[in-house]
């Protein structure tokens, strides 16, 4: 009996004893949490206030702190020159490497980068932190809806005239690379100041069309242009065809050799890389991993989806893993089909190509 009444006492006693294993432990510090609670963190944008990557930006930026650990404050600093190259190069040599600064950056520069257009890009895109893309809209060639051109075929076989701003931008580069890889007869008119000024040239008659523009940009900026079939769609530059433009064609699916193929598919990957979120190289890799998080978490966001819905932006995202991918394959170009991508978004070459009447007709002329 004396043993029985033992153990009976010294059960208890010891499940007592275990309790304090089963409590909850205090919460666990969290250090990304902890650096950016009363912080503010900063979005470099690339261009002048106003304008697409202006827009993705600060809408962005409205919603994303929230989904940040620590919830910190944001602000919005416009950083135009160079084309994103004075951007690029202030969060990449200047700014701190912490989290605190991310940008937006200029879809060109890992093509610009990989076939090495230029000395004074200071920053390595494939050493920056990719948080995300926002919108990977296709690039589309538009000519107005009075233009006797039709299609691709069409654009071969009578002159076009076109509208583009400087010489090392998209709006020339793309309608090169149709001159010189597709054989179109596009005539390129250098100097406008913006896409919004080649708009108003097509509708006073002064261009046929314009060589490259974000669809997404001409639903979001241009919507009575399209409601009203103002511009017709020839040529969409993607890595797959917008659902919007099932009849529009693809220019990588355009080409009729490897080569060509090859070329045409480097240029279209330029494209996808759209409106980009990155940070600086060297910040800590827990908050990189944050900062994807809490981007892909906004883009996902019902009052984000709202505001983005109401403003007409369009939200096609890309991973950071992935764009980081992608970024890489455009950096890391080999030397052979680098050289090739140069021929091909020659201007001066696509000018003369313009003039001797097309790829096909030259041809004819060589066979005679």
């Amino acid at each position: 009996m004396k043993t029985g009444s033992r153990s009976l006492l010294v059960a208890p006693a010891l499940a007592l004893a275990l309790v304090p294993v089963f409590l909850p432990s205090p919460a666990a510090a969290d250090p990304v949490a902890d650096f950016y609670k009363g912080k503010q963190v900063k979005m470099i944008i690339r261009t002048a206030a106003g304008g697409g990557y202006d827009l993705y930006a600060r809408l962005l930026m409205r919603h994303m702190p929230r989904h940040i650990p620590g919830n910190p404050s944001a602000v919005n600093v416009n950083m135009p020159g160079g084309g994103g190259l004075k951007s690029a190069n202030y969060v990449a040599k200047v700014a701190p490497r912490d989290g605190s600064i991310l940008t937006i950056v200029s879809q060109a520069l890992p093509m610009i980068q990989g076939l090495k257009l230029t000395n004074k890009l200071q920053a390595d895109m494939k050493a920056f932190n990719w948080i995300g893309n926002m919108s990977k809209s296709n690039q589309v060639f538009v000519v107005w809806h009075t233009s006797k051109a039709k299609s691709v075929e069409d654009l071969k076989k009578q002159t076009v005239v076109i509208g583009g701003t400087g010489a090392g931008s998209a709006s020339i580069q793309l309608p090169a690379v149709y001159n010189n890889v597709l054989g179109t007869r596009l005539k390129i008119i250098y100097g406008y100041e913006s896409g919004t000024e080649i708009n108003f040239a097509m509708e006073k008659g002064e261009l046929e069309g314009r060589g490259t523009n974000p669809w997404a940009s001409w639903v979001s900026a241009t919507p009575q242009l399209v409601a009203k079939k103002l511009i017709r769609p020839l040529i969409q530059v993607g890595l797959e065809k917008d659902p919007a433009l099932p009849d529009v064609a693809l220019l990588k699916d355009l080409g009729k050799t490897p080569e060509e193929t090859a070329i045409l598919t480097y240029v279209s990957k330029a494209v996808v890389v759209g409106r980009p979120i990155a940070v600086a190289q060297g910040v800590p890799a827990d908050r990189v991993k944050a900062l994807r998080v809490a981007f892909e978490a906004t883009l996902k966001d019902a009052k984000f989806m709202a505001e983005a819905k109401k403003q007409r932006a369009d939200i096609d995202p890309m991973t950071g893993e992935d764009l980081q991918k992608l970024v890489a394959e455009l950096v890391d170009v080999n030397e052979d089909l680098r050289l090739k991508v140069l021929g091909a978004i020659d201007a001066k070459k696509a000018a003369a190509q313009q003039r001797a009447g097309g790829k096909k007709k030259k041809k004819k002329k060589k066979e005679g």
